[in-house]
């Protein structure tokens, strides 16, 4: 018993030298003869909780240590209803394989991951090792999710259907690593993703016999060829000096670096939007001799002192994610343009210029390939090329002066 009245002691107690009464308000004055009908309380113990919680968020908010994850960010995307789970987990899966092929790229020299594979993709281009071991790694993480039907890739000469699949069906299109050739070098590299949504061609019964399900292959390979304005979610992950993850799921773009301290995405970048105009253009000039007379007579025109006595400044970073993150932050343009070597162009349409010219207009800018938007571009081949310009609205603006 003394033991107990000790343990009580000890404790801070504190009582309210008020009155009971005096803790609430009465909107009538309180008299004998008021009824319990018209008498109105309201307790100053709420009023105080909600001003206190009030204060909580706010504090919560400027707080330094208040970060944002990827994860926490794709949960409430769904839960406003802009994303559904099926989408949520794709997207982690995109995230998760970024973070892969990030460890592996800051690995390359150590564990023999540089130079050329020795093998050649559907376009004609040397593999580099990295270029399939990334490819892999995208294909491994969206296949384990079960919510992806289809995945047309750089690498891959023709889309994949993925039997795993048993709910979702989203049609996943990437490459995962642009700018392989700056592996080797340490410089700037990247992932370029695209999702699309489930086509009712691709909802295969894989216990159908094997006749039927060539056939039911063949649709959803077809299914892939959708333009970009057809996009569900689009991104890409910048490797480089920091690891940054870029998204839009059409309600603007946002950017999450990778902090290596918690192996998470947090986000940094919100609702990124592109300068209207910047004196910075990006064209691969040692090709200037092969381009149409019309754009050479436009970046001719660039290289003159504007009205503030200094030309634009040339950059060129030979990576497209590296390009357009830039171009997101500082603004400018970008071009890829058709020679008389390549009439189509250098670039993808489907899983390079698409994804990016998604980004790029959610963010304020504009991407043509030199006569139409490029979003309004319906691919025949999964691997079609495509000229691309790309930038902030004044820039291009000036360039389709110079080309139509």
């Amino acid at each position: 018993m003394v033991e107990a009245i000790q343990a009580i002691s000890s404790q801070k107690i504190f009582f309210s030298s008020q009155p009971l009464h005096s803790l609430f308000y009465l909107t009538t004055p309180p008299t004998t003869t008021t009824s319990s009908s018209n008498l109105r309380i309201r307790c100053n113990a709420t009023a105080g909780s909600a001003a206190a919680e009030g204060e909580t968020k706010k504090q919560r908010k400027r707080s330094v240590f208040g970060i944002e994850s990827l994860t926490t960010w794709l949960l409430k995307q769904e839960q406003s209803g802009n994303i559904d789970a099926e989408l949520t987990i794709v997207l982690s899966s995109i995230s998760l394989a970024c973070k892969q092929i990030a460890s592996l790229l800051q690995r390359s020299s150590i564990i023999n991951l540089t130079g050329a594979q020795g093998t050649v993709n559907v376009q004609g281009e040397d593999q580099k090792k990295l270029d399939v071991i990334s490819n892999e790694v995208f294909c491994n993480c969206l296949r384990s999710t079960g919510r992806t039907g289809i995945i047309a890739s750089e690498e891959e000469d023709v889309p994949v259907a993925v039997e795993e699949t048993y709910s979702g069906n989203y049609i996943v299109v990437f490459d995962p690593i642009d700018g392989s050739a700056n592996i080797d070098t340490s410089l700037t590299t990247g992932s370029i993703f695209g999702i699309y949504g489930p086509d009712e061609q691709c909802l295969v019964d894989y216990d159908d016999d094997e006749s039927t399900l060539d056939q039911e292959k063949q649709k959803c390979i077809i299914s892939v060829c959708q333009p970009g304005s057809n996009l569900l979610a689009a991104g890409y992950c910048l490797y480089s000096s920091a690891v940054v993850f870029t998204i839009s799921i059409g309600n603007g773009v946002f950017g999450f670096t990778l902090d290596p301290g918690y192996g998470e995405f947090v986000l940094t970048h919100d609702d990124m939007k592109i300068p209207k105009s910047r004196q910075i253009y990006s064209f691969n000039e040692g090709n200037y001799d092969l381009w149409d007379e019309k754009l050479k007579k436009c970046l001719d025109h660039l290289k003159q002192p504007g009205a503030n006595g200094k030309p634009y400044s040339g950059h060129y970073i030979g990576c497209l994610v590296g390009e357009i993150h830039r171009m997101l932050m500082y603004g400018g343009i970008y071009g890829n343009p058709k020679n008389k070597n390549s009439k189509n162009g250098n670039l993808r349409l489907l899983y390079e210029c698409a994804p990016m010219s998604y980004l790029v207009e959610q963010a304020g800018g504009k991407a043509t390939d030199g006569h139409q938007r490029i979003l309004e571009i319906k691919p025949d081949k999964i691997h079609q090329r495509t000229p691309i310009f790309i930038g902030s609205p004044d820039e291009m603006d000036k360039l389709e002066k110079y080309l139509h």
